[in-house]
């Protein structure tokens, strides 16, 4: 059976998150919920399952974005398997130096999620502006690195798939 799409209303979920830390920068640690969610459905073995039919992002860029983008396609590099390793390493790099700013401050922890969060919403915007609505999703660190999961895991199935014919 074919799991439902989520697309065409998950979009609610990125914009409350913004108004609600908006309002109270404390509602920014549920940037946490928004990073995990990919990663617990990689863990499962869904791959990038989330990206496909649950992204509150993606949702809104796909939505939103139609009637005001150039639909131009993003250039060869910039989908490159680089630019994403360049572009997950350098957003797990300034994610991790700003939790360290914050010092274990439940407050700057919450702000630190909420500006990498609208960072790279308005950086994913842009792109849907100037290429395809959903072209953030080509690069996205967190697509990119639930597909490393999801191939780590493929491989890690498959060489105990090949020990255990060997055993038997």
């Amino acid at each position: 059976m074919k799991k439902k799409s989520h697309m065409s209303w998950s979009w609610i979920f990125i914009v409350s998150f913004f108004v609600l830390s908006i309002l109270d920068f404390r509602f920014g640690i549920l940037g946490f919920v928004c990073m995990g969610a990919p990663v617990y459905h990689a863990l499962r073995g869904r791959g990038k399952v989330h990206c496909s039919h649950y992204c509150p992002r993606g949702s809104f860029l796909g939505k939103f974005l139609q009637k005001v983008s150039l639909n131009k396609t993003m250039p060869k590099w910039m989908r490159s398997k680089v630019a994403k390793n360049v572009l997950l390493i350098l957003m797990l790099t300034l994610l991790t130096v700003s939790m360290i700013h914050a010092k274990g401050n439940f407050y700057k922890i919450a702000f630190s999620l909420f500006r990498f969060m609208g960072a790279s919403f308005i950086v994913g915007i842009m792109m849907g502006i100037i290429f395809k609505p959903r072209s953030w999703c080509i690069v996205c660190p967190m697509g990119h690195g639930t597909g490393l999961i999801k191939k780590a895991k493929d491989s890690k199935n498959k060489k105990k798939d090949k020990k255990n014919k060997i055993a038997a």
